[in-house]
């Protein structure tokens, strides 16, 4: 294990049980959590997209303001919904923030998990073509994307512009040497991971998977990134890919952790369905020190990836979820080989 750091999704609720009540609050509290995490020594900070939520939902605003107060901590998103992204846009908000970054983004995109409105990136302006799916149109920007960031000139110039430009076509500005490197797929399943591979793409898998065989969800998760690895191969790259699981880990190590993850402790992963088909979703890891270590250390996937995303309780606050994250890279990282 390479690196950990955190996702958060970015929830806000009035709720007085709640520390997060706005907006506001979810945006602010996401970078000073950056800030804190950063400071107890993690790798990233990585952010959930989700549209009509109140959850954290137009990432480049916040990771350029990430960015410009941390210096050395990855800032990362997971994911990016790509049915509502305009590609050379993206590109421009994208070069931006990493410029600002000091190239320090991680981009996780996809095409998206179920949305809180129907068909919520027609109301972006996108509608699939005749005969394209939704799934189809969120690749599609994915090429277009993934095209311009190599920063190649592909516009033509105005031959009487009102600024001198450089000889030849012209690119998307800014550009992010690299950043075409650093973008990942979020995949649901075994097969999409190989598609990840063959687009040359990291790969990212989340505490969900939307298929099923059967067997535990660690398990499955570490079959789909041997597919990964192996296509990735096969595909002849000339880099080494990265991967990263998402986990839902907290140590107990004092009451307040007790009072509220001790329930958890036996979990177990569930089996549901999610768009028609069955998911399977991942245990939460909850119990003493030396319990998880044992647990943790028979996780398949964890031992496959190179890093590891903590998925944060974002509305306890910026405070306990970086204890939270403390306590993982103190009590727990060392034994799993991190650093």
């Amino acid at each position: 294990m390479k690196k950990i750091g955190f996702l958060s999704f970015g929830h806000w609720s009035a709720s007085p049980q709640s520390m997060v009540r706005s907006g506001a609050d979810a945006l602010l509290q996401s970078i000073e959590l950056a800030v804190a995490a950063e400071e107890v020594g993690a790798d990233g900070a990585y952010y959930r997209v989700h549209h009509f939520a109140q959850q954290l939902a137009s990432p480049f605003p916040l990771l350029a303001a990430a960015g410009a107060r941390t210096s050395r901590i990855e800032l990362g998103t997971a994911v990016i919904d790509m049915r509502y992204e305009n590609p050379l846009y993206m590109a421009e908000d994208a070069g931006a923030a990493d410029l600002i970054s000091g190239g320090r983004l991680q981009l996780g995109i996809s095409r998206g998990s179920p949305e809180q409105v129907v068909d919520g990136f027609r109301y972006f302006g996108y509608n699939p073509p005749e005969g394209m799916s939704d799934a189809d149109m969120a690749r599609e920007h994915t090429r277009g994307f993934l095209e311009v960031l190599k920063g190649e000139g592909f516009a033509r110039p105005n031959p009487r512009p009102m600024f001198a430009n450089p000889p030849g076509l012209l690119r998307i500005e800014p550009h992010a040497p690299g950043l075409r490197d650093r973008i990942w797929w979020g995949a649901g399943t075994r097969a999409t991971a190989e598609w990840t591979a063959e687009q040359g793409l990291n790969l990212m898998s989340s505490t969900l998977l939307t298929e099923d065989t059967g067997v535990p969800f660690h398990q499955l998760q570490a079959e789909q990134i041997q597919r990964f690895r192996e296509a990735w191969t096969a595909a002849g790259h000339d880099r080494e890919p990265r991967v990263s699981v998402s986990r839902s880990i907290f140590p107990i190590v004092n009451d307040l952790d007790r009072q509220l993850f001790w329930q958890e402790r036996g979990s177990t992963d569930q089996v549901g369905r999610l768009d028609g088909g069955n998911a399977r979703f991942g245990r939460t890891y909850a119990g003493e020190p030396d319990k998880l270590i044992a647990e943790l250390a028979e996780d398949e996937a964890i031992a496959a990836a190179d890093t590891l995303l903590l998925t944060v309780p974002n509305q306890l606050g910026v405070d306990y979820n970086a204890h939270v994250i403390e306590s993982v890279l103190t009590h727990l990282a060392p034994e799993l080989g991190w650093r």
